[in-house]
């Protein structure tokens, strides 16, 4: 295998891709997690392709933050994210509301070298046990070139709701809390990326990218242990809602970046109805100049 083979490995209740001879991504289809955290798989590890860390797990501040992952605060009143739960009237509260994303199967995983892709069903269940989403999630791992030290992920989901009742799909801005728009697909970068650098499309960047609209955002930190640091660029991609996707970004208290789809905004989604998404994430092995982000930004542009 070669330095840019890129294969997968089924270990049960994960799945480890490689490229080479180094694991890149593993994707844990069967988290065991306790409710509090509103079970969900993610991805965790996600190393670049010298083995550097790229993402953290159960960080002490949120326990239910792993790596990358698909997520929903607020949802008809449920929380899928994990945590206590906002409201105007009471802030932060812990509820009886947290739900689950169950995997139910996968009906493709296929590896050719140059491609990684995951095709998989998920429910979405509530704290009362009811099926409210079904979920069809596509993963794709590609674009991997040793010279310039990167990789790419793709991430495409449907989402149909099942409930027979209209799910309002929402976040903590939605529900009074001042830019804390986070929802969707979400990363949480390791410790070491706090104080980082974050720059977006059309010459912005710094954390006044919160809530705002861009083709793409990334953000660069340093890495602890090793030397030299590591750069994720977030593709924004598409949302079949008619919501805008807006950015949800930090660098302090910690490294966090969301597409998020309901910022500020709720979605509704009538019975029946699907909600598509599609985001891209490119995984650098440096910590990226603009001028460089600016060339990738339009080369990886979904």
């Amino acid at each position: 295998m070669t330095d840019r083979e890129l294969g997968v490995r089924d270990e049960g209740t994960a799945l480890a891709v490689t490229a080479g001879e180094v694991e890149i991504a593993r994707y844990v289809h069967r988290p065991d997690a306790p409710d509090a955290e509103a079970p969900k798989p993610y991805l965790h590890p996600l190393r670049a392709l010298s083995g550097a860390p790229l993402s953290s797990y159960r960080p002490w501040d949120h326990r239910w933050h792993k790596g990358l992952q698909m997520t929903w605060a607020h949802l008809s009143g449920q929380n899928f994210w994990g945590g206590p739960s906002f409201s105007a009237e009471r802030g932060y509260q812990w509820q009886d509301n947290l739900g689950h994303m169950r995997h139910v199967d996968f009906a493709a995983v296929s590896a050719d070298g140059d491609r990684v892709t995951v095709e998989e069903t998920l429910h979405w269940i509530t704290a009362a046990g009811e099926h409210w989403i079904t979920e069809r999630r596509r993963l794709a791992f590609h674009g991997v070139d040793a010279r310039r030290g990167l990789w790419a992920l793709d991430f495409a989901t449907e989402l149909r709701n099942v409930r027979g009742a209209t799910l309002d799909f929402g976040s903590p801005t939605t529900h009074g809390r001042p830019l804390a728009g986070y929802a969707g697909f979400c990363w949480r970068g390791p410790r070491s990326f706090t104080g980082g650098t974050i720059l977006a499309a059309g010459g912005r960047g710094g954390e006044e990218m919160m809530g705002e609209q861009a083709d793409w955002l990334a953000l660069a930190g340093q890495h602890d242990e090793i030397d030299g640091g590591a750069t994720v660029l977030v593709i924004a991609g598409r949302s079949s809602a008619a919501v805008p996707i807006k950015w949800f970004v930090r660098r302090e208290p910690f490294a966090v970046i969301s597409p998020s789809p309901s910022f500020d905004e709720e979605i509704a989604l009538a019975p029946g109805g699907t909600l598509e998404l599609a985001h891209r994430h490119v995984f650098v092995d440096r910590v990226c100049e603009r001028a460089e982000l600016d060339e990738l930004g339009e080369e990886f542009a979904l």
